[in-house]
């Protein structure tokens, strides 16, 4: 398996700018458009399904479960948590795009489950201004899936709630947990 920690970063004596991650992505992006086809499909995911899950990196989402280009919504944050942007992403998913199923995933060793709402305070005394957002925190992982289930079921904006299934991915071992929603 081939990490970015293993792509070389340039040649000796490369200015910073050329040697900044943004850059070697712009220019993995210049090798990909090169051999790139229009796949000739729409943004309504083949599969019908939106999956929700954390932003963290250790998580290959489509290699996990399975997925193509094409398949699904994927709409991540830190945690994977349920907010009002992500029922905004889910509405939009549902009512324009044709989704019914909803998948949410949180994994073990969250970087959430260490923070407290105390972060928010931190930031205000740094900065000066309160975030409007709430940090999400968490302790009990299987909680956090169930109160994220009970937000998309219960979500007056949401058309299909009857097909939410909540996981947490080991990452470990890579697989997957099903929560009991009760």
């Amino acid at each position: 398996m081939t990490t970015s920690a293993s792509v070389p970063t340039g040649p000796q004596g490369a200015t910073a700018a050329e040697n900044s991650v943004t850059e070697r992505l712009v220019d993995a992006n210049g090798r990909y458009a090169a051999a790139f086809t229009d796949p000739g499909m729409d943004a309504r995911p083949v599969l019908g399904v939106a999956v929700v899950a954390c932003m963290d990196a250790r998580l290959d989402l489509h290699a996990a479960l399975g997925l193509a280009l094409g398949d699904c919504h994927t709409i991540r944050n830190a945690g994977g948590v349920v907010t009002d942007d992500v029922i905004r992403s889910l509405t939009i998913s549902q009512r324009a795009l044709g989704t019914r199923s909803v998948v949410l995933i949180h994994h073990t060793g969250c970087g959430l489950e260490s923070l407290t709402e105390e972060f928010r305070h931190d930031l205000e005394m740094e900065v000066g201004q309160r975030p409007a957002w709430a940090v999400e925190a968490f302790r009990d992982v299987d909680q956090d899936v169930r109160q994220s289930m009970q937000r998309v079921r219960t979500s007056p904006f949401l058309l299909h709630t009857e097909d939410v299934r909540g996981f947490v991915f080991d990452v470990t071992t890579g697989l997957l947990r099903e929560i009991d929603p009760a």
